[in-house]
Order: C-alpha cells, then sequence, then structure tokens
C-alpha cells in the first residue's frame, strides 16, 4: 500500500508542477505590462513617485515567474577575415531524440569562399544534461569562423512520443556513430568536440569504431567532461556516489503529463534539474537577480540585457530520458565503467560490444580543463589520455585555462581569447588526409599555443586514490 501511494505520488508530481505553472502564467504576463506601463514616462504610470522601483519589482517578478522556452541560436553572420558571412541553420539528420544541425556559411566574395571550402569540419557534441545545445552558442558562433560546424541538438524527452521507443546511453553512443560516419562520408572526414557529459559516450563511439577498423575521426577535443569521476570530486559526483540507483529512480524520476506529445514517458525532468542548479550556487543566484533589480532602477539597460540574456538560457531546460539519465549516473558515476575497462555498448543491431579506448590508434587527441572547475574537476578530463595508449604521444596535448571555470572553457571572454586559439591550432594541424601515426605537415603548431598542465597531466598517467565515500551502486550567393 505504502509503495502504490508512492508511485502515485511521484506519477502526480509533474503534473502538479504543471498545473502550478499554468496558474502563474497569467500573473507573468500581467506582470510584464505592469513593468512596461511603469516604465514608460509618456504614461501617467511612469509618472508617479517610485515608478522605476516599481517597474523593476514588476520586471523582477515577470522573470522569476515565466516559463523559458527552448531559446533558438540566432547566428546569423559571422566575421570571417572582415567578410560579414550569413549563416543558415538546417537540419541534416532528423532522429527521435536529436537534429543534427548544420551552420551553412553563404558569401559572395570569392576569395572568402575559396577559404571557407577548405575549412575543417567540426562535429560538436553537446551536452545532454539539462540544457539544450544552444547553451553553446558562442562556441558555435566562434568556430564557424575557422570550421564548418555541426551540432548535436538533442530534443526535450517531453515531446518525443512513446511510440518512438526507449533511449539508453547505448542509443546516445550510437547516435555519435551515425553522425561522424554521415560527416565522414560527405566530406571525408571530421574532427569531433565533446563539451562536458559527452565526452563519455564520444569517447565510446570512437573507441567501437576504432575496434571494428572503421576509419575515426582525425581528432578528438574533449573539453571539461567526468571521463574520470574518481579524480578530484565535485559536488556533482559526491551526490552521485552517496545515493544508490534506486535513490535516484524513486526520487527524480517521473512521468510526463498528459498535455505533452511524450505523455507517460518516465523523464528526470528539467523542472527539478533546474532547481538542482540554483541549490548549488543559491547565494550567487540571489544576488544575481538583486544586481538585475539595481540595475533597473539606475537604467543600466546594458547590464540589465546581459542579465538577461544568461537566464534566459539557464532557465530553459529540457527533460532527460530516465533510462539515458539513470545509465549515465550508474555507468559514469558510480560503476567508472570506462576506466575500468567493463563498459558493454550494445550496438543497433543488438550485439554487445566492449568499449576499448586503447584501441583508438589514428584520432588525435586534445583534452582541455577549466582550473576552476566546480563541475568536473582537474583531472577528469585529462584521464582520457592515459586510456587512450594507443594514440602516439606527440598527438596528444592537454590545456588547462587559468582562471577558468566551467561554462569559461566554452563561453566567453577566456573561451574566445584563451582556449579556442589553442583548439583551431590542435585541429588544423591534424587537418590532413594522413593518419596520426605519421607525422602531420603542421603538428608543431598544436603544441605553441598554451602548454600543459603539469598537475593534470600527472593526474592523468597516475591512478585515482581509492573513494572514501559509499561506493552505491556501482554561387549567386555561394555556400560552403
Amino acid at each position: 500500500m505504502l509503495h502504490c501511494n508512492i508511485t502515485s505520488w511521484s506519477n502526480m508530481l509533474y503534473q502538479i508542477y504543471e498545473t502550478q505553472r499554468s496558474i502563474m502564467e497569467p500573473f507573468a504576463d500581467l506582470a510584464e505590462v505592469a513593468a512596461k506601463l511603469y516604465s514608460n514616462t509618456n504614461l501617467p504610470f511612469g509618472q508617479t513617485p517610485l515608478a522605476q522601483r516599481i517597474s523593476a519589482a514588476y520586471d523582477l517578478i515577470h522573470r522569476l515567474g515565466k516559463d523559458y522556452e527552448k531559446p533558438e541560436f540566432g547566428i546569423r553572420t559571422v566575421k570571417v577575415d572582415n567578410v560579414d558571412v550569413a549563416i543558415f541553420e538546417r537540419v541534416e539528420i532528423d532522429k527521435p531524440f536529436c537534429e543534427l544541425r548544420r551552420f551553412k556559411r553563404f558569401t559572395d566574395d570569392g576569395a572568402t569562399l575559396s577559404k571557407l571550402k577548405g575549412q575543417p569540419v567540426v562535429l560538436i557534441v553537446a551536452p545532454l544534461s539539462g540544457h539544450y545545445a544552444t547553451l553553446l552558442r558562442d562556441t558555435v558562433r566562434t568556430m564557424l569562423s575557422d570550421h564548418k560546424v555541426y551540432i548535436t541538438d538533442w530534443k526535450n524527452a517531453r515531446l518525443v512520443p512513446l511510440s518512438e521507443g526507449e533511449f539508453h546511453l547505448d542509443d546516445y553512443v550510437n547516435y555519435v556513430q551515425e553522425f561522424i560516419r554521415y560527416l565522414q562520408q560527405t566530406y571525408g572526414n571530421c574532427h569531433v568536440m565533446s563539451v562536458c557529459q559527452p565526452t563519455v559516450p564520444v569517447l565510446a563511439a570512437v573507441s567501437l569504431m576504432a575496434s571494428r577498423g572503421e576509419t575515426t575521426p582525425l581528432s578528438m577535443t574533449m573539453m571539461g567532461g567526468p571521463i574520470d569521476a574518481r579524480h578530484s570530486p565535485t559536488a556533482v559526483n559526491d551526490l552521485a556516489v552517496q545515493r544508490s540507483h534506486s535513490w535516484f529512480e524513486n526520487n527524480v524520476i517521473y512521468r510526463v503529463p498528459h498535455s505533452f506529445p511524450g505523455a507517460g514517458r518516465r523523464v528526470y525532468p528539467g523542472f527539478l534539474q533546474h532547481a538542482g542548479f540554483i541549490a548549488m550556487n543559491p547565494d550567487r543566484h540571489a544576488t544575481s537577480h538583486y544586481d538585475y533589480f539595481q540595475d533597473l532602477i539606475k537604467g543600466d539597460m546594458s547590464s540589465a540585457e546581459s542579465h538577461r540574456k544568461f537566464y534566459d538560457e539557464y532557465n530553459a531546460v529540457l527533460d532527460m530520458d530516465a533510462d539515458y539519465y539513470l545509465e549515465t549516473i550508474e555507468t559514469v558515476f558510480q560503476e567508472f565503467k570506462l576506466v575500468y575497462g567493463t563498459w558493454d555498448v550494445r550496438n543497433p543491431k543488438g550485439k554487445l560490444e566492449r568499449v576499448r579506448p586503447q584501441d583508438i590508434t589514428n584520432t588525435a587527441l586534445l583534452t582541455v580543463e577549466g582550473e576552476l572547475d566546480d563541475i568536473s574537476g582537474c583531472g577528469q578530463t585529462a584521464a582520457a589520455h592515459g586510456l587512450c595508449s594507443g594514440i602516439p604521444q606527440k598527438h596528444q596535448m592537454h590545456y588547462e585555462a587559468k582562471g577558468a571555470g566551467h561554462y569559461g572553457i566554452f563561453s566567453g571572454r577566456r573561451w574566445r581569447e584563451m582556449v579556442y586559439p589553442v583548439v583551431k591550432s590542435f585541429i588544423l594541424a591534424h587537418q590532413t588526409g594522413a593518419s596520426v601515426s605519421g607525422t602531420p605537415a603542421q603538428a608543431v603548431a598544436a603544441d605553441k599555443p598554451a602548454r600543459s598542465s603539469k598537475r593534470a597531466q600527472a593526474a592523468a598517467k597516475a591512478p585515482a586514490k581509492a573513494a572514501t565515500r559509499p561506493a552505491g551502486k556501482r554561387t549567386s550567393t555561394s555556400a560552403a
């Protein structure tokens, strides 16, 4: 009887949240209208005492109560050698749980077009860990100046009908392999960049391709990911090992309400993930919103707009399929299957295949970590070098971005000024048709932009210390 009550409550919580959100929505809209009325000095409302403060208060209420939908990338043009190049988004492959999205570039300038056509092809594998792929907007915009860019745009699980079936971690790995093969068929080969969570399934995908004797990408760039979560454990890692698999299944998994196409699907809801994001740094978020209120009062619209842009992205979250989420917790954070060599992935034909990173020999490897990363700790990403023992040392590189947190390694000033030059140079150094077991003509360029972190190199080579925490369950207009 108790189990039935718990199950019933778990099925109701998502519906309760949606009901509350629906009730709040008209009040949030009304607050937006009131904020505009009190901020307009041409109206009587805007001429009353404290009008600016009242407007700021209503604006804040609106933003705290509104529903944040999936943002668009919104990249219309990029500069290439001071020439404006138009960007057109299109979906190349549409899978039940993901779209392979291309950012196609157009220009009428002959010299620029010639340059664009010769640039490397990069598949950016975006994280499926709560936020949309648009979180990597700055990554994509920066990369487009020097690369042909594709990105995995993961879908909100609550919008995927049950008829499309389940989605497992194995499916994620198989999707990545399919996208890589598509780019190889189109261009001959490609480079792969993974940010945060997908570093693990991307390494698995390339490992499986190597084990089968398939052509593997020219290079892998892995940024801030939990390849070996035993190194420098963070609060995220601690939660995963302190709670059992059954705890996650019983406490964070709910069914999608009937008002969505994915009704009945078991998911880790976005609103719970968002609550977890906020709970990690509540003081920082409270201060940020207070500063936003003060900026509105002072009329500092530039700072206020920066706040809006950040939280429009940060507050937009998606649901993850329960099977995928629980298997990721178990495989990556509890049983460390990748580093222990015990991870078997089921391919589309139903056959289990062992993940063997040591089989990778013809793909260069760059790992990037942020010195102040509080999500993927120091050494977690660099551990990939120890696993990929088949890649020649001269084609491996690690870079630690000084003063950068987790988001700083793929977005913002530190990404653009510190990390991107390293990534660009490394990709260019391995943009050849030859195997990396040879000597690329530009290989020396990879080491010049930055020096490897000795601390991270040591962490990658040394075995992780045993965890002391509970283990848990382990051409009119031309294009390029």
